[in-house]
């Protein structure tokens, strides 16, 4: 899988995966680290042992393993007798994801808070690739390339700028180490005094069970930046984990469902945070890499379903998005 992934990092720029590496301090020096696992469901338990597994690998001397266990009680009896090296917390938030990451923060200890989903492995040197450019102290968060693990095939038709659907790095996010406005939640880190200065993440936004909302990475970056205009937030794309893509999610009924929620996700997110900065990145996303895409699939290699589906994908997240902005302002009268 690793070389696959390797050929995948480079599809979307990266011309030298191990470069990206190169100005990591020694494991001695680097900040200790508390991964995060959060899981809800004994349907992903394969996915789960493989996400531990490939984190546990990986741990130094005084970093933590924590696995959250949303609202199951048999996941938590399960998960606390087949791993008896994890430390197994119950969410004591809302049911959700953010409630469950909120429960991560105040059950660990460590320098830099690691967030790793359930349903990702991540790939050899992972942890230190994502730790290393905490040695600039501008820096408050670090977010790895998440690379989609697909059930079969690519489908025809899924263009790669929407991978954010699936949860994983898009075509159009920088190819080498550099600033964005948030990570990507399968696969981010936090300096735990980020937590310590703005608040834990905004419950009532991110992921509850299989819905497919989201955005409170984004939320939680934007108020970051907010409170620390000097705040940093970087992307390396040499931290790299797989994230599984099943089946139902590599549809196009899910595809449709995942872009109306991102409009009504960020909906909630400008009414936190202000309009102009919850879609600022979103602004030059669908003026520049979108159109590039879709000149590409009707020009280049004829691929006029994976245009539609851009097009498709715009509508329907700008759909949510006033649909969202109009349920809230209803809410507010």
């Amino acid at each position: 899988m690793t070389q696959n992934l390797t050929d995948d990092i480079r599809s979307l720029g990266v011309k030298d995966v191990e470069a990206t590496a190169a100005a990591r301090r020694p494991a001695g020096e680097r900040p200790s680290a508390s991964v995060v696992v959060c899981c809800y469901t004994e349907a992903r338990w394969h996915d789960l042992c493989g996400a531990v597994d490939s984190a546990r690998a990986q741990l130094a001397a005084g970093d933590e393993l924590v696995l959250i266990v949303d609202n199951n009680d048999a996941l938590l009896r399960r998960a606390g007798t087949a791993m008896p090296d994890v430390t197994v917390v119950p969410s004591t938030g809302p049911r959700g994801l953010s409630g469950a990451r909120n429960t991560g923060i105040a059950a660990t200890t460590c320098d830099v808070v690691v967030f790793l989903d359930d349903d990702a492995r991540a790939e050899p040197g992972w942890l230190d690739r994502m730790l290393a450019p905490y040695a600039d102290p501008q820096v408050m968060g670090v977010g790895g390339a998440a690379l989609a693990a697909w059930p079969t095939d690519r489908p025809g038709w899924f263009p790669p700028e929407f991978d954010w659907v699936v949860g994983c790095s898009y075509t159009g996010l920088p190819t080498s180490r550099a600033p964005v406005r948030n990570p990507i939640g399968a696969s981010m880190s936090f300096r735990r005094s980020a937590f310590e200065a703005v608040g834990d993440f905004t419950e009532g936004i991110g992921r509850t069970g299989t819905d497919p909302m989201g955005c409170e990475e984004t939320e939680f970056g934007i108020r970051l930046r907010q409170s620390n205009p000097d705040a940093v937030v970087l992307y390396e794309p040499g931290s790299v984990v797989a994230h599984r893509v099943t089946t139902e999610r590599a549809t196009f009924t899910y595809f449709r469902r995942r872009c109306y929620a991102e409009g009504l996700s960020k909906a909630r997110v400008a009414d936190l945070v202000g309009q102009e900065s919850a879609l600022e990145a979103e602004r030059a996303y669908v003026s520049r890499i979108l159109p590039r895409a879709v000149w590409r699939d009707l020009t280049g290699g004829g691929h006029r379903a994976r245009a539609a589906a851009v097009v498709f994908g715009v509508a329907a997240t700008s759909f949510g998005y006033v649909r969202g902005r109009l349920g809230l302002r209803h809410v507010a009268s």
